[in-house]
């Protein structure tokens, strides 16, 4: 027996503690909610008023920073890994699909890395980062809303939490990257 067979064992053995065995109907709604893009608007803008009110030339930074990490998160995953690695679905493997709960439609073929949870975890590091280098504050928060997110991706069935993890490690060095590309602009811009 190989390392990955049970590597992939032993991931599709917590897909189902959480997905089958851990669902809950009185959840359900709020997994889809957090799935859902367009529930997160409101903080998206809530943070775009509140860098502007703390430094407006902080602005167009974070918000270019904010943009290029989801940019490069969303295409190296969807477009570049999940198509070379072409890992399927849990809705989509075979001996699962009775042992599945699925809450929405099944989506693309593949499922490595997770979309969802690079471009959360992506953000997430991009805006602790900004608020580490520009206000010197923790916000620990964003690495629970990421994690929310991307064990929502989990309970509704579209993905295997090896496919978060992966996704969180591209999101987490895409976030990091822009942090520092932008660095020198933040920096730049507060001293004038």
């Amino acid at each position: 027996m190989d390392i990955w067979s049970t590597i992939s064992r032993a991931d599709q053995a917590l897909f189902s503690l959480i997905n089958y065995e851990g669902h809950s109907g009185y959840l359900d709604w709020l997994m889809l909610l957090l799935r859902e893009p367009y529930a997160w608007v409101p903080l998206y803008l809530f943070l775009m008023v509140l860098v502007f009110r703390q430094n407006p030339s902080a602005l167009l930074p974070f918000f270019t920073a904010s943009l290029l990490t989801v940019a490069v998160t969303d295409y190296t995953s969807a477009s570049i890994i999940k198509p070379f690695v072409a890992r399927l679905r849990p809705c989509y493997t075979a001996g699962l699909q009775e042992h599945i709960y699925v809450l929405t439609g099944c989506g693309g073929k593949y499922s490595f890395p997770s979309t969802h949870a690079s471009n959360h975890f992506g953000l997430a590091t991009c805006w602790y980062g900004f608020m580490r280098m520009t206000r010197n504050l923790r916000w620990n928060w964003v690495w629970i809303w990421a994690l929310a997110v991307g064990y929502a991706q989990i309970y509704v069935g579209k993905h295997f939490p090896l496919d978060i993890a992966a996704g969180a490690l591209l999101g987490v060095a895409t976030g990091a990257w822009t942090t520092l590309v932008f660095k020198g602009w933040f920096m730049k811009s507060a001293s004038r």
